[in-house]
């Protein structure tokens, strides 16, 4: 079975016993979470939400938090002598899905 869940405004694709890594969750870790945003579900023939499905749940486990790997920009005005140069590493969670309540 599958299903597409959305959080942190982002939407992702997810089975059984899958990890994932989403956008930072005020969890801790080794705690269960409940995914109740579902906007697509199936095994054989996909059910769709209208935005999304009443009753259908996504259960998961956080593992850990984290931060993403650094990515760079740059800032740079012509002829005036201005660049800056800039990191930002976002903060992410890894969850397993353990259960899709359909």
């Amino acid at each position: 079975m599958y299903a597409v869940i959305r959080t942190g405004g982002k939407q992702y694709f997810v089975t059984a016993n899958q990890t994932i890594t989403i956008e930072k969750l005020d969890v801790e870790a080794g705690k269960k979470v409940v995914f109740d945003d579902v906007l697509l579900t199936g095994e054989t023939e996909a059910t769709l939400g209208d935005p999304k499905l009443k009753g259908v749940t996504v259960e998961g486990t956080v593992l850990n938090h984290d931060r993403h790997e650094k990515v760079t920009g740059v800032k740079f005005h012509n002829k005036v002598r201005y660049h800056r140069k800039f990191g930002h590493r976002q903060l992410q969670t890894t969850v397993t899905i353990t259960k899709i309540n359909a």
